[in-house]
């Protein structure tokens, strides 16, 4: 059963999306002056050195090649962006300054702002003695909210061209493909799930479940190709591909249209804890059930992006915890862990086992886990508010 969504946003702050994939760095270090050197062309990403000291951090981004370009600083898992730089023209040179502690980095270039982009390791050691690392709350906060931004918009971005590669192969008649696809592309939608569902319009037609439909209510989107993809043994009648191309052009029309809304959004701290355990909850009442993806069983790929999702807000937050709000930091911290650590038992390959193929006890486990995390989560608005 779909949650209702009161999770609402309103216009105003732009920030690029991400998507990556390979870099290259010359050493051995920064600029005499301690920035780090930046070159991005169309092929190369090329940095003056991949290691730095933590604390207050500058690249000096130069765009030599003939597109437009952007940079990133992620974590080390590539999901969370610390850092971004976008809209850099040909020939043109922009700085991206941050303040990050020790650990381990991704550095990114994403010529054309389009695609995969180019990736490489980057490591900061401990910060200069006397250097912080930290800004005040009032910076944090805004620090949280621009990040995560960046991330919303990465995940959109990397959803239509997913949804674009797969309506090719769902219009094709290539089967095999469509279905590689269908899991691995609802990711990108699962991990920003309540901010998708705060268009009210767009969700039904995008991420309607069959039991979900109202009364003369058209059938369209991600659920209604997965039925045809895996289609029930019998008393189903398949699409033509006329019928399969109509639907593949509205879903690619559809993600077009929520892109261009969520260029739009803004956010507050605390839409982004109440986000956080939005996601969870679907989680408890969709992912754990195995009532999301009844045709296809793939509901453990979008347990992990919705427990992505959650997990990428409260790490956007987690300054704003400090030395006061630390046990409920650790909490979440084990917590978020442990879930991941039963969700990787249930790994094959690149993706994950099929959800009819796990047993009750399994079942039983990961909706232990998941009650476990939410408690602590539930208490994350009120910490980053206050």
């Amino acid at each position: 059963m779909k949650l209702a969504r009161p999770l609402q946003f309103t216009a105003a702050l732009s920030v690029a999306a991400l998507s990556v994939t390979g870099c290259t760095t010359n050493e051995p270090a920064a600029s005499g002056n301690g920035t780090i050197s930046v070159t991005s062309t169309s092929d190369a990403c090329t940095l003056s050195t991949a290691t730095a000291p933590g604390g207050t951090v500058k690249f000096e981004v130069k765009n030599e090649g003939t597109q437009v370009t952007e940079f990133y600083l992620l974590a080390e898992d590539g999901l969370r962006i610390v850092g971004e730089v976008e809209n850099i023209g040909p020939g043109l040179s922009r700085d991206l300054v941050v303040m990050a502690p020790e650990g381990k980095y991704i550095t990114a270039c994403k010529p054309g702002m389009v695609g995969d982009g180019i990736r490489a390791d980057f490591a900061l050691s401990a910060a200069p003695a006397g250097q912080s690392v930290s800004a005040d709350r009032a910076e944090l906060q805004k620090q949280a909210v621009t990040l995560y931004s960046a991330y919303v918009k990465d995940q959109t971005e990397q959803l239509l061209a997913g949804t674009k590669e797969f309506a090719q192969a769902f219009t094709d008649g290539d089967d095999a493909k469509a279905r590689e696809l269908y899991p691995a592309v609802r990711m990108h939608w699962e991990r920003i799930e309540p901010v998708a569902e705060s268009f009210g319009d767009l969700d039904p037609i995008l991420d309607a479940r069959e039991a979900d439909l109202e009364p003369g209510q058209k059938w369209t989107g991600w659920h209604r190709a997965e039925k045809d993809l895996w289609p029930p043994a019998t008393g189903y009648t398949a699409m033509t591909p006329a019928e399969r191309k109509v639907l593949a052009e509205k879903m690619v029309a559809d993600t077009v249209e929520l892109q261009a809304r969520v260029l739009e959004l803004s956010f507050t701290p605390d839409k982004l804890a109440n986000g956080a355990k939005e996601l969870l909850d679907e989680v408890a009442t969709g992912k754990v059930t195995g009532e999301e993806e009844i045709w296809s069983h793939t509901d453990l790929w979008d347990f992990q992006a919705n427990v992505d999702g959650a997990r990428i807000a409260y790490e956007d937050l987690k300054p704003l915890l400090g030395d006061s709000d630390a046990e409920l930091d650790a909490s979440l911290d084990a917590k978020f862990a442990a879930l991941q650590k039963l969700l990787d038992t249930h790994k094959k390959g690149d993706g994950f086992t099929y959800y009819n193929e796990l047993s009750e006890a399994q079942i039983k486990e990961l909706s232990t886990a998941v009650d476990a995390l939410a408690e602590p989560l539930s208490k994350l608005t009120a910490a980053v508010v206050k």
